[in-house]
């Protein structure tokens, strides 16, 4: 079904469930998977934290790569090995390039109510991740659990 996966991490709750539903899919392809943590050039904006405009860059780098370790070790405790990768730009753009690259043909996002998804799912110029990569894309919803207390 999937033998290469590239996961799109953040640190946000929304992403640790796109992470969590990932690690069951790859573990149950026996799938490769990547982690990719996108820094947002100009921006200085952490994807899913603010950190302030004088944060100099390399604390800014530090902070994702902190993340993206993060999400390689969660990984690591679901029972899947995954490589971490980091890309400065524009999401859209490092994370289609990153798909390409490694050859992946599943590329799992998590959704964020608007902005987040927003943020991957299209770039600053408007172009549509759907239209500019050659993989399936799961987007993964956290659902709150609804199940009533026993």
């Amino acid at each position: 079904m999937f033998h290469k996966m590239l996961l799109c991490f953040d640190g946000t709750r929304e992403s640790h469930a796109a992470l969590k539903q990932g690690a069951e899919l790859a573990a149950a392809c026996h799938a490769q998977v990547h982690l990719l943590a996108v820094i947002q050039a100009g921006a200085m904006a952490l994807v899913g934290e603010t950190l302030s405009a004088e944060a100099p860059l390399a604390d800014y780098q530090q902070r994702v790569t902190d993340i993206l370790n993060e999400g390689v070790e969660d990984l690591l405790a679901l029972g899947v090995t995954a490589k971490g990768h980091m890309a400065i730009g524009d999401p859209v753009t490092e994370i289609a390039a990153a798909a390409r690259a490694l050859s992946v043909d599943l590329i799992v996002l998590g959704h964020h109510s608007r902005s987040a998804l927003a943020r991957w799912w299209r770039s600053s110029t408007d172009v549509s991740l759907l239209d500019i990569v050659h993989s399936s894309i799961l987007v993964c919803i956290d659902r709150p659990d609804t199940t009533p207390p026993a």
